[in-house]
Formats: structure tokens, C-alpha cells, sequence
């Protein structure tokens, strides 16, 4: 027995299910390991010592790479001072200040742990803000895993996702006409910085949509709310919707903020401070020193070494040599969103097959994918990383062929 089937079976006696959430293996092809004993740069490693080039870098969190040297050594020197303690250590304003600096949009910054505990404060403070109850969010959308917003409707109740309207991603008409719906109770509208649903296409926001999400909120006195918990520092350094020219007035981040230590932030403008300042969101380890301290050295690595260029320059080499490579086995390849987080489906494959052979054949070659979500470069990966990945795939794609 393999070292990750023994914890499987130890697992299944004592957490139901094996594991859960997103993270469950079970989920994913035939091969793909449970259980990881390490991270460095772009790579990890399973409890059985294989090898992989990381495309799904934790989901996100890691965007320099695994245990990268600085992020790690700003953390052990906090950690040698204090982690959790009566109150906050002084590198949370510290770190206030350099996503306040950092942020166009940005007035004032909280902190907590999970992009959902972010994406529920920054819905919270809209409501307290202008004391009504709608939240606009567009059909498919995810922002997290409390009731209010999981995609996975087993323990909630209809009230739970009460005082909520619903538009497509990207159509003008349908958020107008979703914000005429809610009238004057509309609170505020959250959207993902791009349509990242795991089952279709990504789809990047029109300038229009953008704007017409801002003017909404602008004629109506509502918060338009950037979920930047996934995109976050890898599409602008100063959020992903800068390049749009539309700013937000409450932000959620997390994943990519602080490299892999656990961390969230909401971000807003002085117009929601008061409302911020009123609202009760708390937890015991949310100001936790330790991750604040990755996260400013997170933040200054990720202005000295270009990071958002570097990644857009790797993601277009995949993007690039995947469609190449799909071509010359006449595999109908569908690659979507930014190439910084690429993803890719195949023609005809709703229920995944397809992608799950290419997957379990690439992870064999030496790269570990994912069939249907979308993944993430880091910094810490290299062209001859790339070149595995491609190499991989074409394993892919000779599985399929086959």
C-alpha cells in the first residue's frame, strides 16, 4: 500500500468522508495523491515522492512560489517575537499602510483569515452602510462557502440566500434589470473580478459592464464590491479591475496575499469607513502576526520582481504551446480567462471525461492540472517548467487520441 492509501484509510476513520471540500482528492482522476509532503518554488511532492510542476499552486494562495525564501524568513522572524496575542502586533498597520499605498481604491483595510470570511464582511458593511438589504450577484458566481453563498446547497435554508438578486456576468440588461428589481432596498452588487465558474468558459468583464456596474451603484447609492479573492495581485498590482478604469468601493481579498499563510482582507473607500467601523466581524486568529508579516514581504516581493508581467509572459507561452500542441492531434482545445490562471476544457465534454484522461495522463508525465478549474502560475516558475507542463500535456493528448 502506498503511503497516500495508507492515510486515506486512516482518514476515513476519523473525518467524514475522507476530507472534504474542494480539496478532496476523490474528486479528481484516478492517481492524483491525497496527501503532500512539500512545496519548493513551482513543484511539490506527494507522501510517495513524486514530482510534480504545480499548476494549481494551493488554489491560488501561492504566487511566488512554495516556501519562498523571503516570505519565509519575514515569518520566522515574527514568529520568534509572537504570533496570536492580546491584540494585534504593530505590523498590522504596518501592513494597513502598504495596501492602502498600494491600492488606488483603497482608503482603509481589515483583516481575517478565508476569502469568505471577506467576501461576508464586505456584504455586511454595504448593508450597514446604507441600511438596506438587496446584494446583487450574477448566476454561477462563487464568493465562498458560508451559507449565504455556497454553491453546495446541504445544510442551508431558503432564508439564508434571502434580500439577494441575481444577472448574468457580463450583460448589461440583465444587471439593470436585476438593479430595477431590487429598487430603492438594493445594498450593493458583488462581482468576481471574471467570470470564473468551474463548468463553462472564463470570461473576462467588457469595459462596459464594468462601467455600468459603477454607474448602477453611483446613481443608486449602493457598494459595488470587487471579489478579488481569487484574482487579487495577479491580473494589476493595484486590483484586477484597474486595467478597466473602474474602481471599486469595497474589495475582498485573500489567496495570493501573503503567499500561502493564511490571510484576508476587505479594502475600502472613506465613504464605508464609518459603516466598517460599525459592524461586528471578528475572530480569534484573524490578527494573527505571523501572516501579516509574510504578507508585507509578499507585497514588496511582488513590486521589486514584476510578478503580474512575469506571469502574463509564462501564461502566454503555455496558452500558446497548448493550442500548438492540441492542433497537431486535431483535439478540439478550449482555453479561456486570463493566461495567468489559465483554463482549459474540450470541445464536447461536459462531463469532464476528456479532461479527466488528459489530466491523469499529464500527472503520470509530471504535472499536476486540474480538468475543470481554472489554474494559477507563480513567479517561482520557470520556462523549462513550461516546457514540462507542454511535454506533459502532449501525453495528454496522445491519451486522448488514442
Amino acid at each position: 500500500m502506498s503511503t497516500d492509501a495508507a492515510l486515506r484509510a486512516r482518514a476515513a476513520k476519523v473525518i467524514p468522508g475522507g476530507m472534504w471540500g474542494h480539496l478532496n482528492a476523490a474528486k479528481l482522476p484516478e492517481g492524483y495523491p491525497q496527501f503532500f509532503a512539500r512545496g519548493e518554488g513551482g513543484h511539490v511532492w506527494d507522501v510517495d515522492g513524486n514530482r510534480y510542476v504545480d499548476l494549481m499552486c494551493s488554489w491560488g494562495p501561492i504566487i511566488l512560489g512554495h516556501h519562498d525564501p523571503v516570505v519565509e524568513a519575514a515569518a520566522r522572524r515574527q514568529a520568534d517575537l509572537g504570533d496570536c496575542l492580546n491584540g494585534p502586533g504593530p505590523v498590522l498597520v504596518e501592513l494597513a499602510e502598504r495596501l492602502v499605498e498600494r491600492i488606488p481604491a483603497a482608503d482603509w483595510a481589515m483583516f481575517m483569515k478565508n476569502g469568505t470570511d471577506a467576501t461576508t464582511a464586505c456584504v455586511t458593511i454595504a448593508r450597514a452602510a446604507t441600511g438596506r438589504g438587496t446584494i446583487l450577484l450574477a448566476n454561477g458566481s462563487y464568493h465562498g462557502a458560508a451559507p449565504w453563498c455556497t454553491p453546495v446547497p446541504a445544510g442551508t435554508r431558503p432564508e439564508d440566500r434571502a434580500n439577494q438578486g441575481r444577472f448574468d456576468y457580463n450583460d448589461v440588461a440583465s444587471l439593470t434589470a436585476a438593479a430595477d428589481a431590487a429598487g430603492s432596498d438594493l445594498a450593493g452588487i458583488i462581482i468576481t473580478a471574471f467570470r470564473h465558474d468551474n463548468v463553462v468558459d472564463q470570461e473576462l468583464p467588457s469595459r462596459e459592464f464594468a462601467e455600468a456596474a459603477r454607474r448602477i451603484c453611483d446613481t443608486r447609492g449602493a457598494a459595488l464590491i470587487l471579489d478579488d479573492v481569487r484574482a487579487g495581485f495577479r491580473l494589476h498590482p493595484g486590483g484586477s479591475w484597474e486595467g478597466l478604469g473602474v474602481r471599486p468601493d469595497l474589495s475582498a481579498w485573500s489567496k495570493a496575499i501573503a503567499n500561502g499563510h493564511a490571510l484576508a482582507a476587505v479594502t475600502g473607500r472613506d465613504s464605508l469607513r464609518e459603516a466598517a467601523a460599525s459592524v461586528f466581524v471578528t475572530g480569534s486568529f484573524w490578527c494573527s502576526a505571523v501572516s501579516m508579516a509574510a504578507a508585507v514581504a509578499t507585497l514588496e516581493e511582488l513590486e521589486r520582481r514584476d510578478v503580474v508581467g512575469q506571469l502574463e509572459r509564462l501564461g502566454l507561452m503555455l496558452r500558446e504551446g497548448l493550442a500548438e500542441r492540441a492542433r497537431g492531434f486535431n483535439i478540439g482545445l478550449r482555453q479561456s480567462g486570463p493566461v495567468s490562471m489559465p483554463l482549459f476544457l474540450f470541445e464536447g465534454d461536459q462531463e469532464f471525461r476528456a479532461g479527466r484522461a488528459f489530466c491523469a495522463a499529464a500527472l503520470k508525465a509530471g504535472a499536476y492540472l486540474h480538468p475543470r478549474h481554472n489554474m494559477f502560475l507563480c513567479a517561482a516558475h520557470t520556462e523549462a517548467d513550461i516546457a514540462l507542463v507542454l511535454d506533459a500535456a502532449e501525453a495528454g493528448f496522445r491519451a486522448l487520441a488514442a
